[in-house]
């Protein structure tokens, strides 16, 4: 796969501490951001202001499944937008009716929804839930314990972590939460009220962790046996990074008795806009017609400049063999953690995940005088200490290193990642 090498801009406008004034000044704080200001990019790489380069393997948190400033998803776009950039839903039009298809085809007989955001794509499925069991007087959804759904009142609601929810109370009504891969926890929560279960197949901001083949078979059989929706989250672990176009499909290869499984409804986004904001939910048959005309709707959602690059998205993965890139070089970046776990045991546990989904687990902070030092958690700062390599990664709880980089990495993009993370862990295990 040949690297892609962007043109720099031909001037640096602003420096980093006058971008960050800006953001200071006129931006609202809501997010932790590291003391980097990115120019450009192409492939996994990205510049700073300063002209330094860096290995990106934290994709934009799983956005970037084509890297930065692909050509065919820039000509995709500008070739849109030269035809028709908004019309509403009021209206038909094709590229809609197209990404709609090509989604079913990968999944099995159904509907979506189209929508701008994976914590958007989680709303209509709880809408779906409510609808469901409206009449029933069911509502309430069972979720996991360290998921996480997104940041609407219900997104934290839905969320199983505390850390998430502080300040917004009273939360909304009509979730609980139960371990994740324990289907007893699950079975003993159902209630008369219950009307749906949700999981990611594998938890990203919980840890890198997935589903077990038994867990998902379980569930599904539990929700058929109660008559209650079983809905997936799969707005990080979707659209070929695990492997196949979603991790439940990975997760029960060839797993006795997964013949036919499929949720009832799915939430997507992320890599499926290669980073041009689009959120979708796939409904099972017959399920989409709960929300008749009235029921949902989105003034953005589906609009045709994202459903045109969802569609090249689509198509460069499946003409380029990237389902299949994902798991080799996912599998071989696992290999290299577990080396540098053997090499370094006290800084690196070892490594968690699914495809080119790559947990890092980092030693105790009291282990590690490199971690010790400082009151931040261990993943922050080696995440902090990678990026002094010129690595970039996304952390994930107090001791998880994300790897979440674009599916077209090649073997030596992946060989310089574990070199960089190697030399990192060197310094910090001293």
């Amino acid at each position: 796969m040949k690297e892609i090498v962007p043109e720099p801009p031909a001037v640096v406008r602003n420096e980093p501490a006058a971008i960050q004034q800006l953001f200071q000044q006129y931006v609202v704080p809501s997010y932790g951001r590291f003391e980097l200001a990115l120019s450009h990019g192409g492939g996994s790489r990205v510049w700073d202001v300063h002209g330094r380069r860096y290995l990106d393997l934290g994709g934009g948190i799983a956005v970037n499944a084509l890297g930065h400033a692909h050509p065919e998803i820039a000509d995709a776009l500008a070739a849109q937008a030269r035809k028709l950039v908004h019309v509403s839903n009021l209206y038909y039009h094709e590229p809609q009716g197209r990404l709609a298809q090509q989604l079913v085809r990968h999944l099995a007989p159904g509907r979506v929804f189209f929508c701008n955001s994976g914590a958007e794509a989680n709303e209509g499925l709880y809408k779906l839930a409510r609808k469901f069991g409206h009449e029933e007087g069911r509502f309430e959804i069972l979720t996991a314990l360290n998921s996480f759904h997104g940041r609407t009142l219900a997104g934290i609601a839905a969320t199983g972590q505390d850390k998430v929810k502080k300040g917004f109370t009273p939360m909304v009504a009509g979730f609980r939460h139960v371990p994740f891969n324990d289907l007893e926890a699950v079975r003993a929560a159902i209630s008369p009220a219950t009307v749906a279960v949700l999981i990611e197949g594998v938890q990203g901001e919980g840890g890198v962790t997935p589903a077990t083949p038994e867990y998902l078979l379980g569930l599904r059989a539990l929700c058929n046996e109660h008559k209650l929706l079983l809905l997936m989250d799969g707005v990080q672990c979707g659209h070929f990074r695990t492997g196949r176009f979603q991790s439940f499909q990975r997760i029960l290869e060839g797993a006795p008795g997964a013949e036919g499984f499929l949720p009832d409804g799915l939430s997507m986004a992320k890599s499926l806009g290669n980073g041009f904001p689009i959120g979708a939910f796939w409904l099972r048959e017959p399920l989409g017609d709960l929300l008749n005309a009235g029921t949902h709707g989105t003034t953005y959602g589906g609009n045709l400049l994202g459903c045109a690059v969802a569609l090249k998205v689509l198509e460069i993965i499946e003409r380029d063999g990237l389902a299949d890139n994902a798991r080799r070089m996912g599998e071989f970046l696992r290999q290299g953690i577990a080396q540098l776990a053997a090499k370094y045991p006290h800084v690196i546990k070892g490594p968690r995940g699914l495809g080119l989904m790559v947990g890092i687990e980092l030693g105790e902070k009291e282990a590690v005088p490199g971690f010790a030092a400082s009151d931040k958690a261990p993943a922050l700062q080696f995440v902090n200490r990678l990026h002094e390599a010129g690595l970039l990664t996304v952390p994930a709880g107090n001791q998880i290193v994300r790897l979440l980089p674009a599916l077209n990495l090649t073997r030596a993009e992946a060989e310089e990642g574990l070199r960089l993370i190697d030399e990192t862990a060197a310094r910090v295990a001293g």
